[in-house]
């Protein structure tokens, strides 16, 4: 303990830049804990508190410009690379876009305290083009609320996080291993939920891209749903889909069949078509027999409509 107080000391500032412009970029490196500690230590004198606050709002803000000018130049790309990562991929970017368009730039005020939301505000901030001025300014802000939480944290408890940190050099051992066997069970938990959920989805029937197209040429075209999230730099959907959102009340989405009768294929851009399975089964438990989740989504019909030209257009 002695040692991480006197290395504190001494490179404090340059520690707290560091983890935080790490955390930031997406590293799981955790820079709250020593915010905390930080801000005990500028109770006792031993380090700057003003100076520790600005260089880890500094640090945050250099981070979340690079998730914006990727957000602005990437766009869904990055936000299925996102989503990938995450433990929830059927839920993380549509949950996400649902709450950025309802709030705006003034989700960056406290997307730091919510787990996996700092990076996908940010991009999708970058997505919207929120004005560099508008985003640096909420940005900052919530940098200035998160960074200013711990080390406020660590000034009024300085007495016990010192008692903490002497219990954790006489016990770290058992203590790291609480925290890991913690995280373990949170992780396997996700693991398994989204096994279950993705052996659940399986079992929805899907139809090919190529087979889509067929029935269009025949004369046959089915209803084509568009259930992702749309943002301003969403890619282009199959064309004459229509959008629909996943937590529409299910009077709404069957008031857009023709007929019960009606074939239906949806189509998503997530890993395993999760969200047009998710909407298939909604139609079906609600009578809608001929409903299909389309086999790969919005990347297979990309890939399909590059090598056949024209592009069929779907009618709804």
């Amino acid at each position: 303990m002695r040692e991480l107080q006197q290395l504190l000391e001494q490179q404090g500032l340059l520690l707290v830049f560091l983890n935080v412009l790490l955390e930031q970029l997406g590293l799981p490196i955790p820079a709250f804990p020593l915010l905390i500690l930080v801000g005990a230590l500028a109770m006792q004198g031993l380090i700057s508190l003003p100076e520790a606050l600005a260089l880890a709002v500094l640090a945050c803000v250099i981070a979340d410009s690079v998730w914006n000018l990727a957000g602005r130049r990437h766009g869904s790309k990055l936000l299925r690379t996102i989503c990938k990562l995450s433990l929830s991929q059927d839920t993380c970017i549509r949950s996400g876009l649902n709450v950025y368009a309802s709030t705006g730039p003034k989700a960056l005020l406290v997307s730091r305290f919510l787990p996996g939301a700092g990076a996908l505000f940010t991009a999708m901030a970058g997505m919207h083009r929120t004005s560099w001025l508008v985003f640096w300014a909420y940005t900052g802000m919530g940098a200035l609320i998160w960074a200013g939480t711990g080390l406020f944290i660590g000034l009024v408890f300085s007495d016990t996080v010192g008692d903490v940190l002497a219990w954790l050099s006489q016990y770290g051992s058992i203590g790291f291993a609480v925290v890991l066997g913690a995280l373990a069970l949170f992780i396997g938990f996700k693991f398994v939920k989204r096994r279950l959920l993705v052996r659940r989805t399986a079992k929805v029937p899907r139809i090919t891209v190529q087979e889509l197209a067929e029935r269009h040429h025949s004369g046959q075209s089915p209803l084509v749903l568009d259930v992702r999230s749309m943002t301003p730099t969403m890619e282009e959907g199959i064309p004459g889909a229509l959008a629909v959102s996943l937590e529409a009340p299910i009077e709404e989405l069957l008031g857009q069949l023709a007929h019960p009768g009606q074939d239906v294929v949806i189509y998503c851009a997530c890993p395993k078509e999760l969200s047009a399975a998710i909407l298939a089964e909604k139609l079906k438990a609600h009578g809608v027999e001929h409903c299909w989740a389309l086999q790969g989504g919005l990347e297979a019909w990309q890939a399909h409509s590059a090598i056949e030209e024209p592009e069929p257009q779907l009618q709804s």
